[in-house]
């Protein structure tokens, strides 16, 4: 069963969905996630480990559709993304800022691999998991 640090993937989207006219950086973003969860006094894992899962899905959010590269009349940088339908889809289930956004997380966590796109796109079309 494949796990996903949904924190950091959100902080990931957000990102995108607010990187017009910005290059994307998943290891800077990691690094910012990191920072605030120490300030914070939670735990963090290793600093080049973040790093590393960040860019790693990076790909996998491209490559799955999740992002896709952003448009030159989107503020494109030429590396840079926009968040795809199913991105957009993924966000709002797993947006902290979203009161009861521990329940979608969980039922993504059940899926064998949350982020295969067949599985999330069931998934997220089920009305009870919101």
């Amino acid at each position: 069963m494949t796990t996903y640090n949904w924190d950091l993937i959100e902080r990931l989207l957000h990102e995108v969905q607010n990187g017009a006219g910005q290059s994307f950086a998943p290891r800077s973003v990691a690094e910012v996630y990191a920072a605030e969860k120490a300030a914070a006094g939670e735990p963090i894992e290793n600093l080049d480990h973040l790093k590393t899962l960040a860019c790693d899905y990076e790909q996998l959010l491209l490559l799955r559709g999740y992002i896709q590269p952003r448009g030159d009349d989107e503020g494109s940088t030429g590396n840079n993304f926009s968040l795809t339908p199913r991105g957009s889809s993924l966000l709002s289930l797993i947006d902290s800022s979203i009161p009861g956004n521990d329940h979608p997380r969980e039922v993504l966590d059940d899926q064998e691999d949350a982020l295969d796109e067949r599985t999330f796109d069931e998934v997220a079309s089920k009305a009870q998991i919101a």
